[in-house]
């Protein structure tokens, strides 16, 4: 496939141009106030030391927004080292000072692949996370092929009754697009498959299991007002098949990307701020599901964007509302450029399927 081609052609020409990072500089963690399934708590973030996302290091190329593959040692790393920077960073924050507290595990691909991430360093950190005695819920991210029922049931016989939530980039709902836009190497039907799985184990072995699906904002080849409609339309979707939160992720352009060659030919810009809350407003009237907006990048050169007066407050507010689940009322001048862009943008546009990407 094409798409797969270039994305690959990208992704090596990256790798040639910076050396891969150490287990030490790619080990991070923050900690603050975050939306859990009981309200407003402190979560502690925590991104581990991985080779990084296999489907990226693969012949496939990876996604064409997704740079994590860059920020990785591209080589396994043993358990022991994985423990000693999961240890230190997890010494760094007050965690012990709350009543409970939410972990997110971050693995910069599939936290439940074994390969990214060993089976004995996947259980040292979860028998780690139960002594403390306070973590009430645990947050990972996955490719639905690695939500597999074995590896569910190696991971409650340590947790037992804590929340496991299992986030999936599904990014849309349209297939076409995830595959030929996205190169996300998966269809909707895996993607399914994945969440009843996960409602099956819930059900039947009472499991603490969620689900929450990852939905990007403005792939490449979609309009202004593509990207508005198709993303709303991915939000009602996983609220038909009961996936139990969601994740908004606007675009932003990342080195070493074919979302990145597309800006720097003038073929593709971020989508703007008014887009995003115009999605996340939609969902929160219409749909009785948390849906948080990723924020990343709001205002700068290479993320979403609206005007210098209210980049800024804009930003600030959807970050406060992620807690509040409220709507996102606010007004500028800017908002009636982009509205022209949204009602005028598929003018001239053709309903014929782009098959070739002259970018090489």
């Amino acid at each position: 496939m094409e798409i797969e081609n270039l994305t690959k052609e990208i992704r090596q020409k990256a790798f040639e141009r910076k050396d891969p990072k150490t287990p030490e500089q790619v080990g991070a963690s923050w900690y603050n106030d975050d939306l859990t399934y009981d309200g407003v708590a402190k979560t502690l973030f925590i991104i581990l030391p991985t080779p990084g996302c296999a489907w990226a290091l693969g012949d496939s190329g990876g996604c064409t927004m997704c740079s994590y593959v860059s920020d990785c040692t591209l080589e396994p790393i043993d358990t022991q080292t994985i423990l000693k920077i999961f240890h230190e960073h997890l010494s760094r924050h007050p965690i012990a000072e709350e009543d409970k507290i939410s972990v997110k595990l971050f693995a910069s691909g599939s936290f439940l692949n074994p390969y990214e991430l060993p089976k004995d360093a996947r259980d040292e950190i979860l028998k780690t996370l139960m002594d403390m005695g306070n973590v009430t819920e645990i947050i990972v991210e996955s490719r639905p092929e690695y939500v597999k029922e074995e590896y569910l049931d190696e991971i409650f016989d340590i947790i037992g009754d804590t929340l496991f939530e299992v986030s999936i980039g599904l990014e849309t709902s349209n297939d076409y697009t995830r595959l030929n836009k996205i190169n996300k190497g998966f269809t909707r039907k895996d993607f399914e498959d994945a969440v009843n799985l996960m409602q099956d184990l819930s059900k039947t072995k009472g499991y603490n299991l969620k689900s929450k699906a990852y939905i990007f904002v403005k792939p490449i080849l979609v309009s202004e007002a593509q990207a508005i409609d198709e993303a709303v339309e991915t939000a009602r979707y996983c609220d038909s098949i009961g996936v139990n939160r969601l994740s908004f992720c606007p675009a932003t352009i990342h080195s070493g990307t074919v979302i990145e060659r597309f800006w720097r030919k003038g073929a593709y810009q971020p989508p703007w701020i008014w887009s995003c809350v115009e999605i996340i407003n939609t969902v929160r009237d219409e749909l009785d599901l948390p849906a948080l907006l990723d924020t990343s990048g709001f205002g700068s050169r290479r993320g979403p964007y609206n005007c210098k007066k209210c980049n800024k407050d804009l930003k600030h507010m959807i970050i406060a509302n992620n807690l509040t689940q409220s709507k996102i009322e606010y007004e500028c001048e800017c908002k009636s450029e982009w509205k022209a862009e949204v009602e005028n943008c598929d003018m001239n546009s053709s309903t014929v399927e782009i098959k070739h990407i002259p970018l090489y």
